[in-house]
């Protein structure tokens, strides 16, 4: 049983403020020192990375439709371990889940599986008293339970009032308003915000200005009591450890063959990417590797002109290329490394950003090498969910895997002839890359669907 007080961040749509609200309310609460953790539903990388700056911990994603309904629960109480309060911000409008799946994946989704409580918050620019047929709808319509709403963009004291009395009048209290404040606002680009990790100093500042927001305006003792609310959850505690022996029961976890512990020195080096350039990971992908054997240790492709010293495989994901395309041609050394590692038959996986990276060029700036193709940038956005099928035997997954990815790009990538393809889904043409130990695709994965990736990615590494 979890015993962890939680409420839901969520909204009529996308726009309405969610991130302000849910980033303030862990930076407001942090800093009065409740410990804090922040979720973010759905496969979104850039959420989570305020919502850690606000914590002082990892934020966290929840997707039942790349994880599984079962998951989502356990790997809540994971990462809400030790804490006093989680905050889960939604994703889109309330009930807008995967496409042609009604709610599934959704936010009212992942509320009702956690049975947590839900504010609303609704971006009040524009409107009087018509909020109040708003919140009475989302009030009325499926089964979660909306304990309270949060106006934002709130013009004026009378606004405000006005405001008030119409949630009043269909039995839903306001718990915070938020005045138009431009000043917190946070850069966007072509995939949305920008990830905090390319504007640190910036980014903190934005947080502290939002806790400040937040704590003048939102009743925190009331959220908090809301939070308190929601029930004892019946359920395990995600284990790394044990997604991975269950996954290889004879090595893995930590061990070498037939379960025995390998000592640190003998761990296979496995670099995994970050920094600016590649900074969209979830947190669960180092912890497999880590339980599966590995000694992880973080290069960062713009600033680093090495790999770490012994580096057995390479794990390579998403972010922005394109951003710091010229930083990465012109870091020659590395790029040279990578080109050797993965031609000597070492494991490389490697997604979206990764793919990019590891192709011939990307608008013609000298990317790795590795993969005869080349990148573009184009106008259009690649989005959505993807039921793919191995289709070939490679180092990440056994030929015929059956398991759900998701794209989100605005590139495309021209091969050469006679590559092999990793994935195939319904409605698609055969996606991404599988040469010697080299798994490179579009699809981003979540591996606690999939502890087995981690798994034989390590074992890989250790034969080497």
């Amino acid at each position: 049983m979890v015993a962890v007080p939680r409420v839901v961040i969520a909204a009529p749509g996308s726009g309405h403020g969610k991130t302000t609200v849910a980033t303030g309310l862990l930076a407001a609460f942090a800093a009065r020192g409740v410990r804090v953790a922040g979720f973010k539903v759905g496969p979104d990388y850039i959420d989570p990375g305020y919502h850690a700056l606000a914590a002082g911990r990892p934020g966290r994603n929840l997707d039942p439709v790349l994880v599984g309904e079962d998951l989502v629960a356990p790997l809540f109480a994971h990462g809400a371990a030790g804490v006093d309060l989680a905050v889960i911000e939604g994703v889109m409008g309330l009930y807008d889940g995967r496409v042609g799946a009604g709610d599934v994946g959704s936010t009212a989704h992942v509320a009702a599986l956690l049975a947590a409580p839900v504010l609303l918050v609704v971006d009040a620019a524009g409107q009087s008293r018509s909020v109040a047929a708003l919140v009475h709808g989302f009030r009325s319509f499926g089964q979660v339970h909306i304990a309270g709403v949060i106006l934002n963009r709130v013009g004026s004291d009378r606004h405000a009032q006005v405001l008030r009395d119409a949630c009043e009048e269909v039995g839903t209290p306001v718990l915070g308003v938020l005045r138009r404040q431009p000043s917190v606002d946070t850069p966007s680009r072509h995939l949305g915000l920008v990830p905090a990790v390319e504007r640190t100093v910036e980014a903190r500042a934005s947080v502290e200005a939002l806790a400040a927001l937040v704590a003048a305006s939102v009743d925190l003792d009331a959220v908090a009591a809301v939070a308190r609310r929601a029930p004892m959850l019946a359920s395990d505690v995600w284990s790394p450890t044990a997604a991975v022996r269950v996954a290889d029961p004879d090595g893995g976890a930590g061990s070498g063959a037939g379960g025995q512990p390998v000592p640190a020195g003998h761990r296979p080096v496995v670099a995994v990417a970050a920094g600016p350039a590649f900074s969209f990971g979830y947190p669960e992908t180092v912890e497999l590797l880590t339980a599966a054997g590995a000694e992880v240790r973080t290069v960062d492709p713009v600033r680093d002109e090495r790999l770490p010293a012994g580096t057995a495989a390479l794990v390579v994901g998403g972010g922005f290329p394109e951003v710091y395309a010229g930083e990465l041609t012109a870091n020659a050394g590395l790029r040279s490394q990578v080109a050797a590692v993965a031609a000597s038959g070492a494991p490389v996986v490697a997604e979206c950003a990764g793919l990019l990276w590891l192709c011939r060029t990307l608008d013609g700036a000298p990317m790795c090498g590795v993969l005869p193709a080349d990148a573009r940038m184009t106008p259009r956005l690649t989005l959505g969910y993807r039921d793919a099928v191995a289709l070939t035997d490679n180092v990440a997954v056994p030929v015929g895997s059956r398991l759900t990815g998701h794209e989100f790009h605005r590139t495309e990538v021209t091969p050469r002839a006679g590559v092999t393809a990793a994935w195939g889904w319904r409605g698609g043409a055969p996606e991404g890359f599988v040469a010697a130990g080299v798994h490179a695709s579009y699809l981003h994965l979540h591996w606690a669907a999939r502890p087995q990736i981690a798994a034989r990615l390590v074992a890989a590494a250790r034969r080497r």
